[in-house]
This record gives C-alpha cells, structure tokens and sequence, in this order.
C-alpha cells in the first residue's frame, strides 16, 4: 500500500519497518519521523477474526475527524501528530508522520526483575517516573485525559519518558475506546461485569489510577493484580475480573506474592500505605509527587538489597549473608548448590550438557572459570551469548568476540526491535547483517541464506536454528540447519494478531518450542508453538500472562527428550505433546523451595540446573 505525506507519495517498505502494535505498523521515514500507518480491515494480522476486522473499520472512521481536530499546545514529550497520511486525494486519512524517537526502550522493561538484576536501577526508575508525572499533569491542563495510559505506551529515552500512541487520546467529543486490562481503573467498571470491559469513560482519575500501578511495576516488578489467588478452598477461587471487583490486590493475604518480585519491605512504609489507598480503598486523585521525589533507593553492603528505607528491612547492619545449605532434599527432589556469587548472573546457557555462563562481581564480566571477559559496571542494555569459550557481547548494532589468546574482533550486526541479532550454539555463531544471515567459518564469514533486514529474530540449538519476521504486511519464518547453507522458509505459523512483546525458542534434539508473547485487545497473551526439525507445526497452546500455568511465563523452560520443563512459583510441571495438545502431565511441587517463575531451567548432563539471581542449582527427580 502507497500513502501520501505532504503531497508526496510514500511507499511503504517492510525493511524500513520500526515496530508493528495492534492497531497500526510504523515505519522510519528517514527525515528523523516516523510513519504510523493504521491497519486496514483487510490487514493480514486480521486474517479470520471478524471484531477486529470491524474495530479496525470503526477506527479508520473516527479518525477522519479526529485526526484533523487533534489539538495543539501538548507538551514537547508527548509524541503528537505532525502530518497526516492520506490518500492520493488526500481524502481519507490513512495515518500520520511524528517525530522519531532513537534507543528507546518501553517503560514495562523497568518492571522486568531481569532488567533491574542486570543493571536497571531503582533510582533511575525514580527519574523516569517523576518526569513522566509532569507530562502527564501537563496533558491534564490540556483538557486532554491519556485514556489508555500503559506501560507499553511510554517508551524511555535514557530516563526521559515521553508518550506515545496520542491518536488515542481523549478530547473533546472523542473518548478513547481502547484499554490495557492491568492498568484499568475498577471503578470504570459495571458491579456486575463479567469480563474486563468498562462501562464508563477514562477520566483523569483513571489516568492517576493507571500512573500508580506503573509506580508500583516499576519499583517491585509486580502489580495490584499480581499474584496468584490461593483461598483456603479452590470454590472461592476468584477470577480476574473477581478479583478487580472486591479488590482482591496483591496485598491480599489469601494472594502469594510472586517470588521473581522485589519484596514490598524494600519500599518505605507511607508508599507501601499509598498503594493500598489506591488499589484497595479506592483513593483517587493526582499521584503525590513529594512521595516520589522523596525516595532515597540504596544497596545494603550486607544482603544487596536496594532499598528506600533508613535501614537495611531483610538484615541487620553489617550482618552477614547467611549461609545457604549446600545440598537439600525435599520430597522426589534434591537439590545441590553448584555455584554461587556475591555479584549476578548475567547469562547462562548448556553445550553438550555442559554449563556454561556469564556472572558479574567486583566491577568486571566474567566467565565461569572466574577468568575476567570486560570490566564495567552493570548494564541492563547489554546482550551476552557463549560458544565454548567465546564469549559474545552485543550492543545495538555491534557485537564484540572476546577469544581466550586472541585479539578482540567485532562484528556488525542488525538491529531488531532495539536488540543486536546474533545466536551461538557450541560450535558456531550465527549473526544476521545487511539482509543476510552469517555463521563463523574456517576462512572468514559464510553466508547462510537471506533475511529480512532489520527485522529478523534468531534463535539457535545444538543441530539448526530459528529465525522469523514480523513487519508490516509481512510475516515469515524459517529453520536451517548449523552445518549445512541454507534456508528452510515459507513455515505456517499460527501467527498472533497483536504487539510482539517478547520472543525465546527453547530446542530439543528434533523439535523446538517457539514461545511468543503478544498484546493484544488490552491483554497479555503467552503462545507455544511445537515445531519439528521439518517445520511442521506439531501443536500450539496459549493462555494469559501470569494466571499461574506453565504458559503464563515466557521464560523458564526447558525441552528433554520432548517434553518441555517449566519453571513456575509452585514448582516444576511437565509438559507433553498427546494427541495433538500440550498437555501438562505432571507436577513436581517438592521442587518448590528452589525454583520460581522468574528463574531459567538448563539440561546438563547431571540433571536439570537452575539458575538463579546468584547461583546455580542442580536438581534431580525421582
């Protein structure tokens, strides 16, 4: 599809594609803005779902009008509309030109426990939301209410948050009609609603509510809907929407709170009673911005907890750590500490059953061996990758090969939705670059097939890899196999509908699990797809982000002998494929006290190994 911008026609290129949400694919115009283009009706992302194709009409209609009434005067970190895109009559408008934003990252990464373990400081999160508490006042003065204020649409630029996605905005006669199911306001809800659908308009109230609940993500990496409900009786069970209508918070105690979570003592007690206001009795009104000004976040010596209280809440100054037991049986498990550090785990991975991994201590990266591969402070934007005893540090578009005995070489790599592509297995490294795809060869780089530039992701495991494209109109994904040229492409991939939020394949011997998350319709949404090494689509599941299954995470798996192991705050489950279905076949709850939703699962030749915040665990089942 051709639109025209400023009298002049656009042609619209999937390799100049910079992100693709629900309702809209972007592209880079090459001017420093960028190109929101709303999806039509007719979108292959629409492909057989009939309320979509109808939202998607009903949109494009309101649009018309209040595209060409948007009003003016918001302030300068609110991405507006610049130019409208239209039809070769300029009739219909078909989207908008706004300002390019470069090396952002969403505001949901600041409440991800592996961004702040790597390096995102709460201090900095402090920044980000006391700046984006000014802009959301000034909106308010504006008479215009954000209406679907979510993490997703605040992308920060260092710590500057700046609002995205403003053709959603409520003004005027125009409501918002889109919403982020996390971030609803309850009392926008019917008493006897069913699902989580609001009977009332945003309001500025809403949007305060919608600001709390990122304060709170953003400082403990969970919540007011978080948790699981665990009542003394499986009857009284809520369900979401339950849950949002009696309150039924977090801070419940019939709720467990998640255990990749910053615990709730590490924050001083007027806020923990703030976010109670808000999210049980219902307060509303303007966040207090002296609550947020006021917190002083700092690394107990002791424990290493980053904290905002006067004192360390977990210990005792200048307490020790204490000693955890080396080996420990619970039930079917035992479970055996095999490494640990003072410092963090970065990246861990198993070649041949043989782990091996990157941790961080006393100011340097180091490999497993304690041998030191760069020295630098934490940084949650770097990219890490093991073949052997290489390692592979990326960063946007370059990635730098350290080589025991050898010189630090570099390679030049694309860049996908802000992350460096490139994968290693044992034996090989795999890079893509300038719309092809590279591996590592005796004489030099060998090109292994072509890829879309720009907008492919990688994956690779022992015996082929994973690759795939999601850009504009264009959807594909392909195998190849680590030793031999060549591309197996054209897959048939139960594609999801909505905004790529995060992707990982997790490889067996034969097969490979594709894990995707998506959100879509206001909802985080987790897919499984089982593919053989053939491509055939062995079977699919999805199910919602966080509602306790072995999908309701993305990470923390692991495939043996087909069947995949999932990390989960209640243990271990198993997961099989039986007569066309993943089917979880069984639980191992006495794996409890050492796993968690939050932490990765690795095959080596011992057993399963664990890996931990700062450590390593091995575990075997009977």
């Amino acid at each position: 599809m051709d639109v025209w911008l400023e009298g002049k026609k656009v042609r619209l290129d999937p390799q100049h594609a910079l992100g693709k949400g629900g309702e809209a694919d972007v592209y880079d115009l090459g001017d420093g803005r960028a190109l929101k283009v709303f999806k039509q009706p007719e979108h292959p992302d629409y492909l057989g779902l009939l309320p979509e194709q109808a939202a998607a009409k009903a949109r494009l209609v309101e649009h018309q009008r209040k595209l060409r009434a948007f009003p003016s005067g918001l302030p300068a970190r609110v991405v507006t509309p610049q130019a409208l895109a239209t039809d070769k009559k300029g009739a219909e408008v078909l989207g908008y030109a706004m300002r390019k934003l470069d090396g952002v990252e969403p505001l949901r990464r600041w409440s991800e426990p592996s961004f702040r373990r790597a390096g995102g400081k709460a201090a900095d999160a402090v920044t980000v939301l006391a700046g984006l508490h000014r802009v959301l006042a000034a909106v308010h003065s504006a008479s215009v209410v954000v209406g679907d204020f979510n993490d997703l649409n605040v992308l920060t630029v260092g710590t500057d948050a700046y609002f995205i996605d403003a053709d959603s905005f409520q003004f005027g006669p125009y409501l918002c009609p889109v919403f982020t199911e996390k971030f609803l306001d309850p009392l926008r809800l019917d008493p006897s609603a069913q699902t989580l659908t609001p009977a009332r308009p945003a309001t500025l109230e809403s949007d305060w509510y919608a600001f709390a609940v990122t304060v709170m993500q953003s400082l403990l990496c969970v919540g007011p809907q978080g948790g699981i409900h665990k009542p003394k009786t499986q009857a009284a069970r809520l369900n979401a929407v339950g849950r949002m209508l009696q309150r039924v918070t977090v801070f419940h105690p019939d709720v467990q709170y998640p255990k990749p979570a910053l615990p709730r003592v590490a924050l001083p007690d007027d806020l923990l009673h703030l976010f109670h206001q808000v999210f049980v009795e219902d307060r509303r009104g303007a966040f207090p911005l002296p609550v947020l000004e006021g917190l002083r976040f700092t690394v107990c010596a002791s424990c290493g907890l980053e904290h905002a209280r006067a004192a360390c809440p977990t210990c005792q100054p200048h307490a020790t750590v204490a000693a955890t037991p080396v080996s420990a049986v619970r039930g079917q498990v035992t479970a055996k500490r095999t490494f640990t550090t003072r410092g963090v785990m970065v990246h861990a991975s198993a070649e041949d059953g043989v782990v091996r991994f990157v941790y961080h201590a006393d100011g340097a990266y180091r490999r497993e061996d304690g041998r030191t591969v760069m020295r630098g402070a934490l940084d949650p934007t770097l990219r890490w990758a093991v073949q052997g005893d290489v390692t592979l540090l990326g960063q946007r578009g370059r990635v730098a090969v350290f080589t025991p005995g050898r010189e630090q070489e570099f390679l030049g790599v694309d860049v996908c939705e802000n992350r460096p592509v490139f994968a290693a297995n044992a034996r090989h490294r795999f890079w893509a670059s300038g719309g092809g795809l590279w591996r590592d060869g005796v004489y030099g780089a060998e090109r292994w097939g072509d890829v879309l530039q720009g907008q492919t992701r990688l994956f690779v495991g022992p015996r082929f890899g994973l690759g795939f494209h999601r850009a504009a109109g264009l959807r594909g994904a392909f195998l190849f196999n680590v030793e031999r040229k060549g591309l197996r492409d054209g897959l048939a991939l139960p594609w999801p509908s909505g905004q790529l939020l995060d992707a990982e394949a997790v490889f067996d011997a034969d097969s490979v699990w594709l894990l995707l998350a998506e959100e879509a319709n206001g909802r985080t949404v987790h897919h499984a797809v089982l593919l053989g090494s053939d491509g055939t689509v062995r079977a699919s599941a999805r199910a919602g982000a966080g509602d306790g299954s072995w999908l309701g995470t993305l990470r923390g798996k692991c495939a043996v002998g087909g069947a995949l192991f999932c990390a989960t705050d209640v243990g271990l489950t198993r997961v099989e494929l039986q007569q066309g279905q993943l089917v979880a076949v069984r639980e191992f709850p006495d794996a409890e006290p050492f796993v968690d939703a939050g932490r990765e699962l690795l095959l080596s030749r011992e057993g399963l190994t664990v890996v931990g915040a700062q450590d390593l665990t091995l575990l075997r089942m009977k």
